[in-house]
Order: structure tokens, then sequence, then C-alpha cells
């Protein structure tokens, strides 16, 4: 009996690693910067630029840096960076709503990098 329990829990090791983290094929990773300030920044950031099997992201509360890993043939990290900001977070290429941003939690207001008008 020991030794089928001890075969079994094998089995549930390595079907439970193999499934805890969905693949994502023609996969790309990249790291931006997108800022923010706190750990309630870092699960609004993920959550925007998750999507399952898709996309992954995350965001390093210390750096301000997020690396995202996504199917390039399903996104690009444009239509990934333009999701964070409709959450609220600037990146150095997209900037967040005005209203978005503002609407924040106190804590979640960094400082905006200045605005440049072309």
């Amino acid at each position: 009996m020991k030794t089928f329990n001890k075969i079994l829990m094998g089995i549930m090791v390595v079907f439970s690693l193999t499934s805890c983290e969905a693949q994502i094929k023609n996969a790309k990773t990249e790291t931006v910067k997108v800022y923010g300030n706190c750990g309630m920044c870092k699960k609004k950031i993920e959550t925007a630029a998750n999507e399952k099997g898709i996309s992954k992201a995350d965001w390093n509360v210390e750096t301000a840096m997020l690396t995202i890993t996504y199917d390039t043939k399903k996104t690009s990290q444009d239509a990934i960076l333009k999701k964070v900001a409709d959450a609220g977070y600037d990146s150095d290429k997209y900037t967040a709503k005005d209203e978005v941003y503002d609407a924040l939690h106190g804590c979640c207001q960094y400082e905006r990098p200045a605005k440049t008008t072309k």
C-alpha cells in the first residue's frame, strides 16, 4: 500500500506541475516600464495585462518593470500596454486617461512622467 501511495503521489506531482501554468504558444517575452507604487497597483496592472493562454504578466513593485510573455499571433505589446493604460497606469508608450488615473486609490497615484505633445 505504501508503494502505491508513493506512485500515486508522484503522478499527482507531475500532473500538477504541468497544469499549473498554461503554455503560451508563439511566446515572446519583453520587459517595459509601467508606473505604479504598491501591491494594489501590482494586482491591477497584472490583471489588466494577463489573458489566459494569450499573455502572462509580472510587475515588480520595486523596479516598476512589467515582464510580459505573450502569444505574438494573438496580441502585441502595444495591445497589452493599452489595456494597462485603460486600467490607469502609464507606460513609456501609453498614458492613462486623466479621469481613470484620478479614480485610482490614493496610494496608487504615482508621480506621473511629463506628458509630451507631438
